[in-house]
């Protein structure tokens, strides 16, 4: 029995999973993106990207929200709004936002790189930079930030 697969989804030989750990019921659920405006963060969200409201409620001084991609229920984003926060930057080069330290990007996979483009700049959605191929890792790939400045990448697998 081989120790590593090719994943059929991702086009990577993957190593073997460890049921056995003690940690093995640890998988990604969400990632949480810190907004200034709630009703402005969720009507972005739900209209650019056609993200579903999964759940939504108050904690302390601010609002929340769980949302899915439009035909995804395996990954969320949390929106976590109101209260005080600083101003992201604005990127209109890739390689300068990586000038920073710290969480950078989330990532959505897409079955098709350039039909999701030319809908999401029909959308009016600014894409940050050209979209390019990374041979290493098989994948197109193009980048675009909320109007709050959290850059999210999008990633197209490409069969060789």
């Amino acid at each position: 029995m081989s120790l590593f697969a090719q994943d059929s989804k991702t086009g990577f030989v993957m190593p073997a999973l460890k049921p056995q750990s003690p940690l093995a019921g640890m998988h990604g659920n969400h990632v949480g993106i810190r907004v200034p405006e709630y009703e402005a963060a969720v009507k972005w969200y739900t209209e650019k990207l056609d993200f579903r409201i999964i759940h939504e409620w108050p904690y302390a001084d601010e609002k929340l929200a769980y949302l899915a991609p439009a035909n995804n229920n395996d990954f969320w984003i949390e929106i976590l709004a109101e209260g005080k926060l600083k101003n992201k930057v604005k990127y209109d080069d890739l390689g300068k936002s990586l000038e920073d330290g710290g969480y950078h990007h989330l990532c959505l996979h897409v079955n098709d790189l350039d039909q999701t483009l030319k809908e999401l700049k029909k959308r009016g959605v600014s894409i940050v930079g050209e979209p390019f191929y990374l041979e290493a890792i098989t994948r197109k790939l193009a980048f675009f930030q909320d109007p709050w400045g959290n850059m999210i990448e999008l990633a197209e697998v490409v069969k060789k």
